[in-house]
């Protein structure tokens, strides 16, 4: 009975395929498979939700022109790689911002930058970050941040000689198919979550906007993998979906990993699934193409049993005695090569999902 044994490879080989056709390069059957059960996609914010490229959009001083403060933070953000940095540094070149000269800056990850500007010590960061300087930040400043939070974007907090000294924030807008991809995804009976590192204010104003029910805010980039095993927890077949250096954890500790397009190397390999037209647009194709070809195997498993169990016993005369009738060899070895093909015919009705 070869037709069993074609029934899963087959249909396998034609989905992959059809995948990769599509945009989207699925690493093998056991993937393929898994992402017909997927019942709750975990999507990254940063990079996968949103542009990836931040832009600055205010600048709130305190005791010192608006200028000088944006060239004191942008002088510290200069050293640093994150996108928040690089969007502040863009806007104060924008805007004509001379940046004076930075010194011993470092980083403190899931906290902020310290630096010296003019012999002066420089603080940015989370509120908790600079609590953490023993810096008091008043209720006014923690007022203004929640507003800036509450429209989607993202605040700092900057602190000069251990006082605070103001506000800047950045805005990183939604693709323009998160929206939809997300609608897609609940079309298809998942649920969705948004992971960010971002406060739960400004995670759940962009949330809000892309429809997607359930946040994990404030979560460091170590923490990403964690908020994996919680779902995987809860009984869900959990896809996780990201672009970066610090998703590829989570991606491996997912049911099905899926990077986007502009994924780094490491977050490629580590995924199951890669999405090659640069955005998310491909997701929602790819869950529907493995639940396509599971139900082909389905199919394929369920028409080669039962031709095989009609033709086998056939083949060695159950009928005979009866009726004197049996089948001659060249026509068993015929309908033994026509299940062959009629599996492979059924498999290569994938050529036509779209």
């Amino acid at each position: 009975p070869c037709a069993l044994g074609l029934a899963t490879p087959a249909a396998v080989a034609v989905g992959t395929g059809r995948g990769a056709e599509l945009g989207v390069l699925i690493k093998g059957g056991v993937a393929l498979e898994t992402a017909s059960h997927v019942n709750t996609v975990l999507l990254d914010k940063t990079g996968t939700l949103t542009t990836g490229r931040p832009e600055l959009t205010d600048v709130v001083a305190r005791e010192m022109p608006r200028d000088a403060l944006l060239g004191i933070v942008a002088a510290i953000e200069s050293r640093s790689e994150h996108p928040i940095a690089h969007a502040i540094v863009r806007g104060a070149e924008a805007e004509g911002v001379t940046l004076p000269e930075a010194r011993d800056v470092s980083s403190v990850v899931g906290g902020g930058l310290v630096g010296t500007v003019e012999g002066r010590k420089v603080s940015i960061g989370t509120a908790r970050f600079l609590a953490s300087k023993d810096v008091v930040v008043d209720a006014e400043a923690e007022a203004e941040a929640e507003r800036l939070a509450s429209s989607g974007r993202t605040p700092s907090f900057v602190a000069i000689d251990g006082a605070f000294a103001g506000l800047v924030a950045v805005a990183d807008r939604p693709t323009p198919e998160a929206k939809e991809v997300v609608a897609k995804l609940h079309a298809l009976g998942v649920e969705v979550a948004m992971v960010s590192g971002d406060r739960k204010t400004t995670a759940e104003a962009i949330a809000k906007e892309l429809g997607i029910e359930r946040v994990h805010a404030e979560v460091l980039p170590e923490g990403k993998a964690d908020v994996v095993k919680q779902e995987r927890a809860r009984g869900r077949i959990v896809a996780m979906v990201g672009d970066g250096l610090n998703d590829a954890p989570a991606l491996a500790e997912a049911h099905v990993g899926v990077a986007v397009g502009s994924a780094t190397d490491v977050a490629a390999a580590a995924a199951d699934v890669a999405l090659l037209r640069g955005g998310i647009e491909g997701l929602p194709t790819a869950l529907r193409l493995g639940r396509r070809t599971l139900a082909v195997i389905r199919q394929n498993l369920f028409w080669a049993f039962v031709y095989n169990t009609i033709g086998l016993p056939l083949a060695a005369g159950l009928l005979y005695p009866w009726t004197g009738w049996q089948l001659s060899p060249l026509f068993a070895s015929a309908a033994m090569s026509l299940s062959s093909v009629s599996v492979l015919l059924s498999s290569l009705r994938l050529r036509r999902f779209a």
